[in-house]
């Protein structure tokens, strides 16, 4: 496994790592989730995601106790949450970045996992209605009172993560120092394009999500909705059209040919042509198995196959030249 640094921070984090959207709380309970947060350390995974609204606190839960049941060093492992949505009914409670709810959610997800400090703390979506200096004081308030050890943001646009930016430096803050945005073949516009001069300017790593574009790069809807696929979940309608858009397996029909080169799954190029950005300092796997767990780390050795010759045929196939 290679370890690749936070951004600028001197924080070193697997390019692969396992997060639990969707399936902790939802599709595995404890102990399956144990099995696949072992197997994906044993290999070189350190960096575990999560979030506040994930199964509705639920997530934090259950990787918090399985942490407790595999008895990691502290030290050996990198964990985070995000935070905007809220878990309960309340005016101060959901949707919001206002100081009050930070610090009442941090210390609620602190309990959660039964942990002492986060590692990472993202503020999940930007909020309009709250003013960015409240928001980027109290960030700084969570990091220095040793409750986070970093901060940064998930699907903010440039413009707000310049500006909370400039607004920690100019007043002497904690910076954030990351941003987890959406990334894989059919989702490029802003990690490549939008974020390009934030980079170079301030040094900002990435987590991002869903390499597999929920399930659409694995090649498992090229026929319509499996039974049991994330689609078919309730609450989850929403994905089917763009998991069935027929352009798009098109391209991943074509994908498949340059992934029988690689020998690998289309999962694993997808997931390793996403380590292959310079600016991305690790990319968020999911997985409901251990074996899943096992295919997925695959993707660190096909990305050191995955040359120049094989990116631009992959452009190509994108419609990316």
């Amino acid at each position: 496994m290679k370890y690749n640094r936070l951004g600028r921070s001197g924080l070193k984090v697997s390019e692969l790592s396992l997060g639990s959207w969707v399936t902790f709380g939802t599709q595995v309970d404890t102990g399956a989730a144990a099995e696949a947060m072992a197997v994906a350390y044993d290999a070189g995974v350190n960096f575990f995601d999560n979030a506040e609204v994930y199964a509705g606190g639920e997530s934090e839960r259950i990787m918090g106790e399985a942490f407790r049941r595999l008895g990691w060093d502290r030290e050996s492992f990198v964990v985070s949450s995000k935070f905007f949505w809220g878990i309960t009914q309340g005016v101060n409670t959901k949707n919001t970045l206002n100081r009050k709810y930070l610090i009442s959610a941090v210390n609620a997800s602190l309990d959660r996992f039964g942990l002492d400090y986060l590692d990472l703390i993202f503020c999940h979506r930007s909020d309009p209605e709250t003013p960015i200096e409240e928001t980027v004081f109290t960030m700084h308030e969570l990091v220095a009172s040793h409750k986070a050890l970093y901060w940064g943001t998930s699907e903010w646009n440039a413009e707000e993560i310049r500006a909370a930016y400039e607004i920690a430096e100019r007043h002497h803050l904690h910076k954030p120092v990351m941003e987890q945005p959406q990334y894989n073949m059919f989702y490029r516009e802003r990690v490549e394009v939008e974020y390009r001069r934030l980079y170079e300017d301030y040094g900002m790593g990435l987590t991002t999500w869903s390499p597999l574009a929920s399930g659409l790069l694995s090649g498992k809807y090229i026929d319509g909705v499996p039974e049991g696929s994330r689609a078919s979940l309730p609450g989850y309608e929403w994905l089917r059209a763009s998991l069935t858009d027929p352009e798009k397996n098109r391209k991943v029909r074509e994908l498949k040919t340059v992934a029988d080169s690689l020998d690998c799954t289309l999962s694993q190029l997808a997931i390793a042509w996403c380590t292959k950005n310079p600016n991305v300092s690790t990319v968020i796997t999911g997985a409901s198995s251990p074996q899943q767990v096992r295919e997925n780390m695959v993707a660190a050795e096909v990305a050191t196959r995955l040359d120049d010759t094989f990116m631009t045929k992959i452009d190509h196939i994108l419609g990316s030249n």
